[in-house]
């Protein structure tokens, strides 16, 4: 859903029983590494965002449309794109994820 609006992929990630909020960041803005203790879903409803899975040995960009399932004690750092980001995130309890964290660029 790479064309879809930002409500659009809101009422995507309701219609699956979940209760998203919205962030941003600027571009280039960094996270250092750090994981939760909660499954962690996110959409990327504008701009892009690199997600560093350094336990995975990979990075994962995700661009507007496109989702990251990050299952608990995911370490993951992040880096904001050249536009900035805005993204939607949702919570879960911890172990409803499959481990690895899945990237769903086609979800």
């Amino acid at each position: 859903m790479t064309g879809a609006t930002h409500d659009q992929l809101l009422a995507r990630v309701q219609a699956e029983g979940l209760s998203p909020h919205s962030w941003g960041n600027g571009p280039g803005d960094r996270y250092g590494e750090h994981s939760h203790d909660y499954d962690k879903v996110l959409v990327v409803a504008d701009g892009s965002i690199t997600f560093h899975l350094r336990g995975e040995g990979r990075d994962v960009e995700l661009r507007r449309g496109e989702r990251l399932d990050l299952p608990a004690g995911t370490g993951h750092a992040a880096t904001v794109g050249p536009r900035g980001v805005t993204c939607l995130e949702a919570h879960l309890a911890a172990g409803v994820l499959p481990r690895p964290a899945a990237h769903r660029p086609d979800w």
